[in-house]
């Protein structure tokens, strides 16, 4: 791979380029229930006064999402400012894949045909969020497993509340069941076995929480957990009895009329895990997929089991080893391309974003481009819920920052709070407000780190999520419960997010009037020419204007 030229019109700056992604920092539409702008963030409001500031699209067809009417998210937001373009993502690739009938031509799901006096069990969020998964990919490969002649299907519904509305679950899981009971003719057999919240059971991420796969597999899998006569019982008296939202809602099993779980998996038996997106799918797939090796908790029995994911989640570590639907093969990213030109690069985040910084940046890749070059630092996140702890690490990674910074070792250092989305996802107006203030906090200090360095520090996002905290109806105004208090919104938001350029050393190398109407995948050719690099010719375009 080549190396990058260097451009004519900017000069490297005694100090290094900084990117700090603001995880979930968006530009609110409506101005109840904006976080973002209802916080005391003295720091970026000032910045954005005095700094060239503009607003990059962050969802839809930006980041590789079928529509426009799809939110971004984490995962493809970090690919997107990594590598530069604009690559088809989970959702698209499975829509297309089941539109031309691709998925069900391809050797995996003939594979699972051959095993067809099994049980085919589902593993996966149940909603239309279109973030991890969507029920209309499940709905259909439960169509076409009936036609192929597969008798028994069982769903492991995972409940959503966090790309969806918080307590939205049995807008989906009643039709669902609805489905499964008028599908159910001719011998053909499907219900829903299993389930519970998404942060409690089976959706751990960068092994934050081993416990939470555990559960998943002993309800999922072995079928033991506390027992309801379908899955609208248990939400319902689960809700009743816990009054969490649904992603925070306990595990159940359903059961027949004898008290025995109605998807307990056995021998000869097929999986598929529908979720596509990767983060959150990779712990439940190394439980299946890596038998003796596997030694992160006793799995007390282990069926004999063909198990496949819809897309792969892991592509160095081939993770899982079946698959349905092949991912976006990513290349020539950013981080390697400064590498191949010699670039000191540092990245850093807590655990629910460090693969974020790395994985995702650098194009759904394990590892190092060059060891030499690059070094990773994971902050250990708290396992609590985040509401608890709103500052999350922001502290902690600044001091590393600012360490960073004044060692004078790397040129391009890249970090990511993810306050704005994790506390966003639950819910707590207060606690985002906390939150928002503390990462303000952070910024300012490393803004001060940045100017004492002679550096430039670019302040962006991946997606909207803090700035949309309310629940609106189609004339904007806030929805309310019966108690008057607005209905909290728990998903990311379809809101532009911010770039905010700080470079207290310009001296007119290129326009402060910067480029709008671009996506988040022009960061990278941002980033490039302000390390003193032509972007490649494919790259998005640069957001500075070039004079």
């Amino acid at each position: 791979m080549e190396s990058l030229k260097k451009n004519s019109f900017y000069g490297k700056r005694k100090g290094p380029v900084v990117l700090c992604i603001m995880d979930g920092v968006g530009y609110g539409k409506y101005a109840e229930g904006d976080a973002v702008a209802g916080a005391h963030t003295e720091s970026l409001n000032e910045m954005m006064k005095q700094c060239p500031t503009t607003q990059l699209k962050a969802h839809g067809t930006a980041v590789g999402l079928p529509s426009d009417d799809d939110m971004g998210n984490s995962e493809v937001g970090h690919n997107a400012i990594g590598c530069g373009r604009v690559f088809a993502q989970g959702a698209r690739l499975v829509n297309d894949s089941i539109k031309t009938g691709n998925l069900f031509n391809g050797k995996v799901w003939k594979d699972l045909l051959n095993r067809k006096e099994g049980t085919l069990h589902f593993i996966g969020l149940l909603s239309n969020g279109n973030v991890h998964s969507h029920w209309d990919h499940l709905k259909a490969m439960i169509k076409q497993a009936k036609a192929d002649g597969i008798k028994k299907v069982r769903v492991h519904a995972l409940l959503d509340g966090r790309d969806v509305g918080e307590t939205s679950a049995l807008d989906f899981f009643d039709p669902f069941e609805e489905f499964c009971k008028e599908l159910s003719t001719d011998g053909f057999d499907a219900l829903i076995a299993s389930g519970g919240g998404r942060m409690v059971i089976t959706m751990d991420r960068y092994g934050a929480n081993w416990s939470m796969i555990e559960k998943g597999w002993q309800t999922h899998v072995l079928g033991e957990g506390r027992k309801f006569k379908s899955a609208h019982e248990a939400i319902t008296k689960l809700r009743e009895e816990t009054g969490a939202i649904d992603q925070d809602l306990p595990a159940f099993v359903v059961a027949d009329q004898q008290g025995d779980p109605q998807g307990a998996m056995k021998d000869g038996d097929n999986v598929i895990l529908f979720n596509f997106r990767g983060d959150r799918a990779i712990e439940i797939s190394q439980a299946f997929d890596q038998g003796n090796e596997f030694t992160q908790f006793d799995r007390k029995r282990i069926p004999e089991l063909f198990y496949a994911g819809i897309m792969e989640y892991d592509g160095d570590l081939h993770i899982p080893k079946n698959y349905l639907v092949t991912p976006p093969d990513i290349d020539r990213t950013m981080s390697e391309f400064l590498c191949n030109s010699g670039v000191k690069q540092y990245s850093i985040s807590e655990t629910q974003k460090f693969g974020h910084v790395t994985y995702f940046f650098n194009g759904n890749k394990t590892g190092k481009f060059d060891e030499s070059l690059e070094e990773y630092v994971e902050i250990l996140s708290d396992v609590v819920p985040f509401e608890q702890r709103p500052a999350m690490k922001c502290a902690e990674i600044t001091d590393q920052v600012i360490k960073t910074i004044e060692s004078g070792e790397y040129d391009f250092i890249k970090l990511n709070f993810p306050n704005g989305d994790m506390v966003g996802h639950t819910g707590n107006y207060q606690a985002v407000l906390c939150s928002m203030e503390a990462m303000d906090l952070s910024i300012e200090r490393i803004r001060k780190a940045v100017q004492k360095a002679g550096g430039i520090l670019m302040l962006t996002a991946d997606h909207g999520n803090a700035d949309d905290m309310f629940e609106h109806d189609k004339k904007g105004m806030v929805k309310r419960y019966e108690n008057g208090k607005p209905q909290a919104k728990t998903s990311h938001s379809l809101n532009p997010v911010p770039f905010v350029l700080y470079d207290p050393s310009y001296h007119d190398e290129y326009s402060t009037k910067l480029n709008e109407g671009l996506g988040i995948s022009s960061v990278a050719a941002t980033s490039m020419n302000l390390l003193g690099y032509e972007a490649p010719d494919d790259y998005d375009k640069s957001i500075i204007g070039i004079k």
